[in-house]
């Protein structure tokens, strides 16, 4: 789609600001259903692509869910709006250059080193693993206090 003539270098005009408006809203409730549909499907999906394992290899409808996940994106182009706004609007520096697999990826580093290391992660999931074998041996409600 073309964006609307610009009639001022520095702002869109009010039409145009209105109809992008009206846009995003409409796009980003388009959005949303595709992510409440996305929720289950795409647990639907993994334990389908786990249940299909061969030869160590899980099943590929998962990734075949997010790759359609990822046209749909695309498609739908959430904040294709920008292509109106003023040149200084548009900047890149709010969130810095990582995403979230980037800090996903930190953190599962940082929690398996700590592991390895008999860190605080190590100790944490010894407390959760004792926690479970409490509440498996458990027979009945637990007493008051």
């Amino acid at each position: 789609m073309e964006p609307l003539p610009v009639n001022e270098p520095e702002q869109p005009p009010t039409w145009t600001l209105i109809r992008d408006a009206a846009v995003l809203q409409v796009k980003l409730i388009v959005d949303g259903l595709r992510d409440l549909l996305l929720v289950p499907a795409s647990l639907v999906a993994a334990i389908i692509s786990l249940v299909k394992t061969t030869d160590g290899q899980p099943g590929d409808e998962f990734y075949r869910l997010v790759s359609v996940g990822k046209q749909s994106e695309r498609w739908i182009n959430l904040f294709g709006a920008l292509r109106n706004a003023p040149a200084h609007v548009v900047e890149e520096h709010y969130f810095g250059t990582a995403d979230i697999d980037e800090i996903v990826t930190r953190v599962e580093s940082f929690v398996v080193d700590e592991y390895q290391r008999g860190g605080v992660t190590k100790q944490a999931h010894d407390r959760l693993n004792e926690a479970i074998e409490r509440m498996r041996n458990r027979k009945g409600p637990t007493p008051p206090p």
